[in-house]
């Protein structure tokens, strides 16, 4: 067996939820065939409208079969079109109220300062509580386990998600764990091959193609560390490197592209990771706060 091939992914999400259910299409979409990723649109688009139409009736929509919709059925998780329909039926009775329709709409050229603001805070507030609940806590508990036994922690990010790295990096940073997180894709991929049974790779990229991400999540699984994504879309090229995928929720608008929301939803995924390794030696991360704030006390 090739050494690059030496574990199974692992990618998890949390039960469907009408709450969550069209972002995990969303999530999927890229993945799928053109004919499929056409029956995503209409049912992401237009849930209740999907939901009171027949499987030929969807079919015919997406220009498509009534056999490609089932396939679509399929690789979202359901058994069929019946359970679709009440899922969608379910997701459109979620939605968000007909008030808030236009606030959480796209960012147009005749909005005002006050629009754009309360656009953006919707936006940025469904990101997070869509995050939240569609995280799955197994896979959740199974990175932190890993983390917490890790000698070192390597992060991988450019672009946007270096943001991202970096505030991991100086949350486990601060608590004591030897975590580096890298932005030049020379020195990640470089610090990858250095790593070793045991330690922990963290790759993000809202996209999950980001080449370079992926080519340093890809040397850490060779050398035979636990190998994390966090990604927007699961089923995503950094998936098939990753032991372990956290899944993010978030749509990205006009004006809106990977540097704000997508952003903001890796963040909640970030906070979640810290906290719970923190939890995990509660009296080493206390004594260690304490040490560091007083450290820097005189400098605030």
């Amino acid at each position: 067996m090739a050494q690059s091939a030496h574990r199974a992914t692992a990618v998890r999400t949390a039960p469907h939820t009408p709450q969550t259910l069209l972002d995990h299409v969303r999530a999927l979409t890229p993945g799928l065939a053109p004919a499929e990723q056409r029956v995503a649109a209409a049912v992401t688009d237009d849930p209740a409208g999907a939901a009171a139409r027949t499987v030929s009736g969807l079919a015919a929509q997406c220009r498509t079969s009534e056999t490609t919709v089932i396939r679509f059925c399929r690789a979202v998780g359901f058994s069929g079109y019946p359970e679709l329909r009440l899922a969608l039926a379910a997701a459109a009775q979620a939605a968000a109220p007909a008030a808030w329709q236009d606030v959480g709409s796209d960012i147009g050229p005749a909005d005002t300062p006050e629009e754009i603001i309360k656009k953006i805070a919707y936006a940025d507030a469904r990101a997070v509580e869509e995050t939240a609940a569609q995280l799955d806590t197994a896979t959740l508990t199974a990175v932190v386990n890993a983390v917490v036994a890790a000698r070192r922690i390597d992060v991988y990010g450019v672009g946007a998600s270096a943001f991202v790295a970096l505030d991991l990096q100086q949350k486990l940073h601060r608590v004591g764990r030897a975590v580096y997180a890298w932005q030049d894709p020379h020195i990640a991929v470089t610090s990858a091959a250095l790593l070793r049974r045991g330690d922990v790779a963290i790759g993000i990229s809202h996209t999950g193609a980001t080449a370079d991400t992926i080519e340093s999540l890809a040397e850490a699984r060779k050398r035979r560390a636990v190998t994390v994504a966090i990604t927007n879309f699961p089923g995503s090229p950094i998936s098939r490197v990753a032991d372990h995928v956290l899944a993010t929720a978030a749509r990205e608008t006009t004006f809106r592209s990977g540097a704000m929301a997508s952003r903001i939803a890796a963040l909640t995924v970030v906070d979640s990771l810290f906290v719970a390794v923190a939890q995990r030696s509660y009296g080493q991360t206390i004594r260690a706060l304490e040490r560091t704030y007083a450290a820097v006390k005189a400098r605030r």
